[in-house]
């Protein structure tokens, strides 16, 4: 296919006086505008391969919205599980959501599903203006299809993830409207909810066709990090799948970009993706290395999230410190004598709090670039899937590659059982991919109870799986615009 145009950071352009374009991404912190319709667009959006191109980088800019992937919402999936402990009971810095208590009505629940909707929208009004047009040839079309489907999968994977029971628990429970349709005018919102199973069926079949109709890479380093590839549709089908919990499908997915033994490494072409040797590489706030795989780049500052909103913001002003009682109980962080490397992404603050400094850039602008998928991920989910599925010496090669870079010394034993090494695997992840937005998930995918937490800003209740406010509620703007929408 042609080399597809350098990109840099996402924006919007104006097109015509009378036509508005996806305006609210434009807008990065208005996010409660909870409005039902969908910004309007327009034939003209899509009649120059320059138009076409913008309207894609708006799917990243809609993407990256503080109140989805550009912060909250991985700050939201931490806050929920037992990693960190909140400093106030302000509701403006999640407060309520910490404590278990928020509900449909709230900001953040409506937010979050407004945003991923308002992008899922986009995509599809996408994919639908690019079928057929001979604007661009046809494999610019095909790439460009295939980047809004890998946002409108990520997007609905966390959607269902976040509103939805977990796949393990109950894969027929009604979960979400699955909105397949490009919507530019209102009065459509009416829309039976798909079950889990239905949802998680979409999801892989967009991810499918990404991965075959995207590129290897771009022509700069930031493009192939901040723009969808076909490793990063991969990567993404390890994610799922290994919330579906088909092991086997985690392993064949993961083996097509980590080779079969180690070092662990994939190399195609110009792509080469490994673990980065040097932690300090790893969390610089721009990253854009062999680990990453899909990045969330901040680049001006009018793009960065507000205070309240941006992982240093939380992590280090801090609304969280790390609770004594999570991850920074393991020996790995609080041990004296340990020599892993991640300890030092530990902070102490002057009140004594364990603060997590992955994210560095702690004064405005905000410009941490964010690690949505990375290899140490993908090596993990692998070696989670070979325990699984009793390959005790691929897990055991794969843990081990993890746990060297960060500690060279270390030798797991050789005479574990797959049940061990499984437990091994999830524990090597919540000190790997600690505050990554990954503890909620962790716990849903496995049934677990939400553990009771305890801060300064009160306590938080155990939710058990069975609970009505183990996952969130539908939003109360969907209830009032959808009649089809359960009760």
């Amino acid at each position: 296919m042609k080399q597809l145009a350098k990109t840099g950071r996402r924006f919007i352009i104006p097109l015509s006086a009378g036509t508005l374009i996806f305006f609210a991404v434009a807008c990065q912190k208005d996010y409660l505008d909870l409005a039902p319709v969908d910004n309007i667009s327009d034939v003209s959006a899509y009649n120059t391969p320059e138009k076409i191109l913008s309207q894609v980088r708006a799917l990243y800019s809609q993407l990256s919205s503080e109140s989805f992937y550009g912060g909250r919402y991985l700050v939201f999936n931490e806050q929920r599980g037992d990693e960190f402990s909140q400093n106030d009971g302000n509701n403006s810095t999640g407060a309520n959501v910490w404590n278990q208590s928020i509900s449909n009505s709230g900001d953040f629940v409506n937010a979050v599903w407004s945003v991923a909707y308002r992008t899922i929208n986009s995509a599809n009004i996408l994919i639908e203006k690019l079928d057929g047009s001979t604007v661009v040839d046809e494999a610019t079309r095909n790439h460009y299809i295939a980047e809004a489907r890998f946002i409108r999968a990520l997007s609905y994977f966390s959607l269902v993830q976040t509103y939805a029971r977990p796949y393990a628990q109950d894969k027929n429970n009604k979960a979400l409207p699955l909105r397949l349709k490009g919507e530019t005018s209102g009065g459509n919102n009416d829309l039976e909810f798909s079950t889990v199973e239905e949802v998680y069926v979409q999801i892989l079949k967009d991810l499918d066709d990404a991965e075959n109709n995207l590129s290897e890479s771009y022509p700069t380093a930031l493009g192939s990090v901040s723009r969808t590839r076909k490793a990063a549709a991969i990567a993404l089908k390890t994610r799922v799948n290994l919330v579906k919990g088909d092991f086997v499908a985690v392993e064949r997915e993961a083996a097509k970009i980590v080779s079969s033994a180690a070092p662990f490494r994939y190399a195609s072409g110009e792509v080469s993706l490994a673990l980065e040797e040097d932690l300090s590489v790893l969390f610089s706030g721009t990253y854009t290395g062999s680990e990453a795989i899909f990045t969330i780049p901040f680049v001006l500052p009018a793009e960065a999230p507000g205070l309240q909103s941006s992982l240093a913001g939380n992590y280090l002003s801090p609304v969280l410190y790390l609770n004594t009682a999570g991850a920074l109980s393991l020996p790995e962080l609080s041990a004296a004598s340990s020599a892993d490397r991640r300890k030092s992404l530990i902070r102490v603050n002057a009140n004594g709090q364990s603060l997590l400094g992955k994210f560095p850039k702690n004064s405005a602008p905000f410009l941490d670039y964010i690690p949505v998928i990375r290899y140490a991920e993908i090596l993990l989910n692998y070696a989670e899937a070979a325990a699984a599925n009793g390959n005790t010496e691929k897990a055991l090669a794969l843990l081990t590659a993890v746990r060297k870079r960060s500690d060279p010394a270390y030798a797991f034993s050789s005479s574990l059982s797959p049940e061990e090494l499984l437990a091994a695997a999830r524990y090597e992840r919540r000190i790997e991919l600690l505050g990554e937005g990954f503890r909620t998930h962790d716990l849903f995918r496995t049934v677990r109870p939400l553990p009771a937490k305890i801060g300064n800003a009160g306590t938080a209740p155990e939710i058990a799986p069975a609970a009505a406010n183990y996952v969130w509620p539908v939003p109360s703007n969907e209830l009032a615009y959808n009649k089809l929408a359960p009760r």
